[in-house]
């Protein structure tokens, strides 16, 4: 009996590992004392779906005051250059920015066509005069099975 609870609970853990949303971020300079520190990333939903909007909500502080500025996303496959996006920081998260805790939010649809494999994309945010005030970067992938799994859902 306690044998086929131990089976049953590491079947548990082993279907449910992999839809855990630990995201190994790191600093793109690590002797840089950035203005803006990155606590966290979360992607939601995780993993990552073709053709489903994808929400990528980042916690970050500031000792501060940030009145505007840009964050600029690059995306890497497999370490070639795929995509590129500037924007207005303020259209990601409420300006100005006071000292403290903030979030910042910003959501991508990948297309259907996107290949699977892994993927590292590259965030910084620079404020009204280009200064870098922060700068990281996460892996993250997309396999085969979740292009499948929605082919077959939507069927």
């Amino acid at each position: 009996m306690a044998g086929k609870l131990l089976i049953t609970f590491l079947c548990s853990v082993l279907l449910i590992a992999p839809l855990t949303n630990a995201i190994d971020v790191k600093y793109c300079n690590k002797k840089n004392n950035y203005d803006i520190k990155v606590s966290g990333v979360e992607i939601n939903p995780y993993p990552i779906q073709r053709d489903v909007e994808t929400t990528f909500t980042i916690s970050a502080s500031t000792e501060t005051p940030i009145s505007g500025g840009s964050l600029v996303i690059d995306v890497s496959y497999y370490w070639f250059g795929v995509y590129s996006e500037t924007s207005d920081l303020c259209d990601k998260t409420s300006c100005p920015v006071t000292t403290g805790d903030f979030d910042i939010s910003h959501s991508q649809s990948l297309p259907g066509v996107t290949p699977p494999g892994s993927y590292t994309l590259t965030m910084k945010i620079k404020d009204g005069n280009n200064k870098e005030l922060t700068c990281i970067t996460f892996d993250f992938s997309i396999g085969w099975y979740l292009a499948e799994q929605a082919a077959i859902a939507s069927s």
